[in-house]
């Protein structure tokens, strides 16, 4: 089978298996605990997809985590592969921040809303202010976000202007920031393609920073530090 089709075929029925699954568990009323459903079904999702398509993955810099302590993941954005690759490595609970009109896709939105991923509606300032308030108390809650810092997929596999949502969110719910590099999946699936092809993904994880201290004024620095970071971890 070709590696497009395969990918395309795998997605659909994997991601409509396991999302029937997270809707399964919320419909039974199954709790939010660590390391359950809600957790475990996503990895599991994400490892299938790897292994049935052929995709390397290699991490560096998972000795800088701090451990049992929830995060906000800031990484750069190449392919919808970095979400297989992030889920399949990042420790901890993961919640992803994304576009509130992925919650509008049959059965995917629905999982998505039942596992508290964050759902932000970048078009609307109220809505969005209120999606960051529960943000902040998903992560004080033990849950870590993976945030793409660019807010959409590099077109042409260099790093982007970063949105500052990360850095306000790891502020207001007091929490470090870890810079996350990913390379090698932008030759996988390139923004605006189908044309999947086998290959390595790389994952560089820098230290944390911490945000202990700081207000919202300071974000503007907060997200030179974490620019700066990633940068470097490309030639690391």
């Amino acid at each position: 089978m070709m590696a497009w089709v395969r990918f395309l075929v795998s997605g659909i029925g994997l991601t409509t298996w396991y999302s029937l699954q997270v809707i399964w568990a919320a419909v039974n009323r199954v709790p939010n605990d660590p390391d359950g459903v809600y957790d475990r079904i996503p990895r599991d999702w994400a490892r299938a997809l790897i292994e049935i398509n052929q995709i390397g993955v290699a991490v560096e810099g998972l000795e800088l985590m701090p451990a049992a302590t929830a995060c906000v993941f800031a990484a750069n954005h190449l392919s919808l592969v970095d979400i297989l690759v992030l889920l399949d490595v990042l420790p901890g609970r993961l919640r992803f921040m994304a576009k509130r009109e992925l919650s509008y896709y049959p059965l995917l939105g629905t999982a998505l809303r039942a596992a508290r991923h964050i759902l932000i509606d970048r078009q609307d300032l109220t809505r969005a202010v209120e999606a960051y308030r529960e943000a902040a108390e998903v992560v004080q809650s033990g849950m870590s976000a993976v945030v793409f810092v660019e807010g959409t997929r590099s077109r042409d596999g260099r790093l982007m202007e970063f949105k500052k949502g990360a850095f306000v969110l790891a502020i207001a719910a007091g929490v470090p920031i870890v810079p996350v590099r990913i390379d090698g999946t932008f030759q996988m699936l390139p923004a605006g393609s189908l044309a999947f092809r086998p290959g390595q993904a790389r994952i560089r994880i820098g230290p944390p920073l911490s945000t202990e201290g700081l207000s919202y004024d300071d974000r503007d620095a907060l997200v030179a530090r974490c620019r700066a970071e990633i940068v470097r971890l490309e030639v690391a």
